[in-house]
Parts: C-alpha cells; structure tokens; sequence
C-alpha cells in the first residue's frame, strides 16, 4: 500500500521549516497530530510493536537483491531525476532539449527495470507473507498513532479495528481499492459497517458491496466526527451534506429503479469510490437525472462515452461569468441556468456523471479547472489538457492515469501492491505521487516501474500515444482545452422520424395536439434543431443554445371550426427567460416568454389566437441569442 506520509526525517524537517514561518501559515501546513489518552498511549506501543516484529520477520524473509542490477536500475532513476522541466518562458531549444531527454531516460529506467521485475516474480506471485505485508501497509499508512486515537474511543471501535486485521480477504479487498482515505482506517470501517447495517444488500457480495465499501474508504468520516485529512492516495472532493449512509442509499434506490448507466452494477470498490463522492447534495442528484432525461436525452445514450452525460456542459452550459441566484433554486441548478467559468463547467460534468454512476474525479490545472471520468477504453480527461498537464490533490494526472490503467491487470496489480508493502516494511520512502515516478526507495521505485512495465506490454500502441501527448508543451497543452468553438455538438445526423410520431391529433372537444417533430420545416437535425427520440416515449425537438443562424419551425395545421384557440406549449427549459415568437398564418405575431422549469416538463400558460377554418399555418422561433429549449407538442383549444 502506498502510503502519503514521508519519512519521519522528512517530517521532522519539515515541521521545523514550519516553524520559522509565520503562526498561520504553520497553522494552515501542519497536519493534525492525534490527541492520545493515556489508553490510547497503550495502544498505540501495541501498534507500534506488531509493526515492529512484522517488519523484522518480512525483512528476514526477502531475498538478496542483484546488487548490480540493483546499481543499474537505480542510477538510471537517478539520471531521470535529474532532469529538470523547462519553464514556460524557457527558449525553445531548452523544452526541445528536455523533451528529447525525458523519454529516453523513462525507458532507460524501464529497461533496467525488467530484469529486477523478473528477479523478483517468484517472490511477488507468492501470497505466503500476505497476512504480515497488508498489516503493516495499514499500519504503516493508518499510523500507530493514528489507528489508537481511533480505538481509545470505546471497546466498540477498537473491535472494529481487530475485526479488520483479523480479516485476511477484507485486508485485500480494502488495499486493492486504494486503502481508507487519509488513513483512516477506522473511521472507513465505521462507515461501512453502518451501510451493512442499513442495507440487506449491501451485505451480499455484488456492485451493492463494492458501493459500500468504496463510499467508506472514499469518506471514512462521520458527520458529526469532523476528522480525517486529504492526504491520502487518492483526493476527497467534500464530505457530502447528506452524509455517507444516506449517500449509498440513495444510489442503491437509483440502482433497483434502473436510472443508472448500464455500466454501473460491472464497477469495483476502488471505481466505486469516485462515484458518491460529491458535495452536493442527493436532491441534487435526483434532479438532475430526471432533467437529462426529459431536457436532452440524447445526452444519456450518446455512443461517443467521453461525452456520455457530461455533453450537456457542451451545450447548454455556457461559458460565462459565474453568478448566482438563489430564486433559481439548488446550486446546481443554478449552475445550469446561468452557466460559468471552467470551474462550474467542470463541477457540473464531475455531478452529472457521477449522478448516473459513472466515477469521476476533479483535475487541477494551472489557471484552468477541469473533470476526469471512466469510460470502457480507460479513463480520459474532459474539459482540460492531458494527464501530464493535471493533478487532484496531492496526486498527479500522470500517476492517477498509469495507476488507473494498471489496475486493469488484476494479477500483475496484485504483484505491484506486494513489491509497495516491502517497501513500507522495510520503511522505505514512496515515489512521489505529484513528480510522475520521482523519488521514493528502491521497492516503491520497482512498483512504479512493474506499473509501467504491464501498461506497455498490454498496449504498445497506447504507450506511444500516451508518450506523445505527454510530451506536449504547455501551449499546445491548451488547445485541448474548452470553449464553446471548440466544444460544439459535433457533426449533424440524420435520424428517422416515424409517421406515427408526426400525427395531428383532433380530440373529440376540438382540442389538436401537435406533435414538435410534425413541422413541415426542417424535416430533419440542423445545426439550430435536434430531433430526439424521448425517454419514455415518442419524440421531442431541442432549439439548440448553440448555432449561430436562427431556425423556424413550420407546421401546417388543419382546424375543423374557424374561431379563437388557446395555445400552449409542452416545455422544458433549464434558464430564464426563454422568449419564444409564434407566426400565424403570416399575419397575427404572438410573443411569449417561457416558463422555467428546471429541465422537467411543464405547459405553458394559455395565449388566445384566431385560427380559421382548415389550413393555417403557424411558425415557431426563438429570439438570439437563445438557450436551449425542448419542445414535447403544442396544443390548441378552441374557446367556448
């Protein structure tokens, strides 16, 4: 298990530079030290004496190391180390020079790495120190200090903590997905145990189980126990408001009611993780589910799954100033109404996705804010430069995205996670998660490079790819960035419109329904206007926020009796206002503003017009520029 802390020498050093600054930034750096009781002292001399004994037992049973091999391998990480980033106002030779070298010393230390790899197989496909290694992992990242502050607490949480170490396959599970968040291992085991307490199925083996135990490693603490740190291998976004429990119930409910992406029930603990992760709250999540499928469906069943979901930043998302309007209801909502800068954008893709079950996950970059998601072909960036350019916390995008495509070699994952427990307990220093590869001992090192190892073989075509959008300068970095030019809704196609989608109905009052995708014009997706199958039945038009030619929308309609009608429109409309301009029969022009819905649907009040008997017709538009709106049917009835 990697653990996030440096050494003690480190930590000491650091502490001491610390103390030279000023009382609030020490008071903003340090990182909270356990509050120990005198049982709590007791126990953490217990932790720290099996840590002690199992370090000396697995140090005992380690082979001897090639030493020139070892040499190898090692001075070719010194010489990556070396090499030293160029600064953005550095001359072009120098970002030439660095980026000739870089690769070439990655597979220098790749190289030597190998025949390490292959010195120690016998050793890291074995699982016959297993039960040491994964205790002193979580006592290594957890602390002796930290794991009694936890058990001092009662009998109760110090049972939580022994039922883990004597639970060799929930050892496992928990390392495989990451290990509890700011090691708290404790707290983690807290948490999911009170989701086995509220869920019958979440105690049975299945995605259910592996939600849990995703959501307590992820948020290992409690509402009302306002402790932990993000310090660990992976970054936290917020603890949610509606708190851990609550959170996986909800996406349980989701789950049985088939509103979740198909993909879902097929995740694993450690996917898991960054899917109920957010800070907002499960209202939140609910809405907007239900907004997608009735405002752009199309957005739910894009083939294209980068964009699944997360589309709806790219079109109806603008970029703009962040404001906000509490009268525009939940803060997302609010986001979707009034569009923002990168970081709405980005906040706003990482929930909706995440809302549907899909992980996700924030990415930091300079000046920029951008989103991280899973898809079947790995997991990619949206709205930002590639993984070189990113990090979450104190993690890196490059290290997030090498570990993210390891894991999927379950076998070769678990031979990586081995040769990291020898390095806690041997006490050796991690490799850097923010510095791609940089620093840490000599097995930490060796895992680094297995993960790199395995990602190559499995896909040297990727490898290049990779290689070479790593290899990007900064200013090309950024043309991957957002922007509505860029970011449109991508190629028009055509889509099928069956006649009994386009039928007129004349109810026997008089009233006529007529369908949105009944228009006589266009008859088919223009750059302004979608024709979408809807979700539950039939079809919708969407007047897309993007596009720059307005379009109308024509329909002939045939009315049995001349007289005054009221017309109203089936709506949804995630903004205000959304004006709209009705044409009758080329005469008589109707203004009308549209109500906001909040992306559900909704009818318009009555607007009274003439309509005379048999042909008329009547044209749609809106004012530009214009956010999207969707558009079920309008009706007319006629005024008695």
């Amino acid at each position: 298990m990697k653990s996030p802390y440096p050494s003690i020498r480190l930590l000491l050093g650091l502490l001491v530079a610390l103390a030279s600054l000023p009382a609030a930034s020490s008071a903003r750096n340090k990182a909270p030290v356990p509050v120990l009781t005198e049982q709590g002292k007791a126990l953490e001399k217990e932790y720290a004496g099996q840590l002690d004994a199992m370090c000396k037992e697995i140090s005992a049973a380690l082979p001897e190391i090639d030493a020139q091999k070892k040499a190898a391998f090692e001075d070719a990480r010194a010489e990556l180390g070396e090499l030293k980033a160029p600064r953005e106002d550095d001359a072009e030779a120098v970002h030439r020079a660095y980026y000739t070298a870089k690769p070439l010393a990655e597979a220098k230390a790749l190289d030597n790495a190998r025949p390490l790899i292959a010195d120690a197989k016998a050793l890291l496909t074995s699982d016959i120190l297993d039960s040491k290694l994964m205790k002193v992992a979580i006592l290594r990242h957890g602390t002796p200090a930290g794991l009694a502050e936890f058990a001092q607490q009662s009998d109760t949480h110090k049972a939580l903590l022994d039922k883990l170490f004597a639970d060799e396959a929930l050892m496992k599970r928990i390392l495989m997905s990451g290990g509890a968040n700011g090691g708290e291992y404790g707290e983690a085991m807290q948490v999911y145990h009170a989701i086995l307490e509220a869920s019958e199925l979440a105690r049975k083996p299945g995605i259910l189980q592996r939600l849990a135990l995703g959501t307590a490693l992820h948020q290992p603490w409690l509402d009302e126990n306002n402790k932990g740190s993000v310090n660990g291998i992976v970054f936290t976004d917020h603890s949610n408001p509606d708190g851990q429990v609550a959170r996986y119930l909800h996406y349980e409910q989701a789950y049985l009611a088939e509103e979740l992406d198909p993909q879902f029930k097929d995740f694993n603990a450690w996917e898991c993780r960054f899917i109920t992760n957010d800070p907002y709250t499960n209202k939140e999540l609910t809405w907007v589910r239900s907004m997608l499928r009735q405002f752009r469906p199309d957005h739910i069943t894009n083939p294209d799954q980068k964009w699944r979901y997360t589309r709806v930043v790219k079109s109806d998302l603008p970029y703009c100033s962040t404001r906000h309007d509490d009268s525009l209801g939940l803060p997302q909502q609010q986001a979707l109404a009034l569009g923002g800068i990168c970081g709405r954008r980005a906040f706003f893709g990482r929930f909706v996705a995440r809302a549907f079950g899909i992980p996700s996950r924030r990415s930091t970059q300079t000046g920029h804010a951008a989103m991280n998601r899973w898809t079947p072909d790995g997991w990619v960036v949206n709205f930002g430069a590639w993984w070189s350019m990113n990090w979450c916390g104190p993690q890196g995008g490059q290290d997030f995205y090498l570990d993210s495509q390891a894991r999927e070699h379950e076998e070769a994952y678990t031979q990586v996670l081995r040769a990291q427990w020898i390095g806690d307990a041997l006490g050796q220093e991690d490799v850097s998660l923010r510095h791609y590869g940089q620093g840490g001992g000599f097995w930490d090192g060796l895992a680094f490079y297995m993960k790199r190892a395995v990602v190559e073989d499995a896909n040297l075509e990727q490898a290049a790819a990779d290689a070479e959008l790593a290899a990007l300068s900064a200013e090309e970095a950024r043309l991957l960035g957002e922007s509505d030019k860029v970011l449109g809704d991508g190629e028009i196609k055509e889509i099928e419109i069956a006649e009994e989608d386009k039928k007129i109905v004349v109810a026997k009052d008089g009233t006529i329904t007529v369908p949105a995708v009944a228009c006589t014009g266009p008859r088919n997706n223009t750059e302004k206007v979608a024709f979408l199958k809807s979700w539950e039945n039939g079809m919708q038009i969407h007047y897309q926020r993007l596009g720059v030619r307005p379009e109308l929308l024509k329909y002939t309609v045939d009315a049995p009796a001349a007289g005054k009608y009221e017309l109203t429109l089936n709506v949804s409309t995630v903004s205000k206002p959304a004006p709209v301009i009705a044409r009758l029969n080329r005469r008589t022009l109707v203004n009308k503003t549209l109500p906001y819905t909040k992306g559900s649907w909704q009818r318009t009040e009555p607007e009274i017009i003439e309509l005379r008997e048999g042909r008329n017709t009547i044209q749609l538009t809106f004012r530009a520029p214009n956010r999207g709106v969707s558009i079920k049917e309008f009706q007319l009835k006629p005024v008695k």
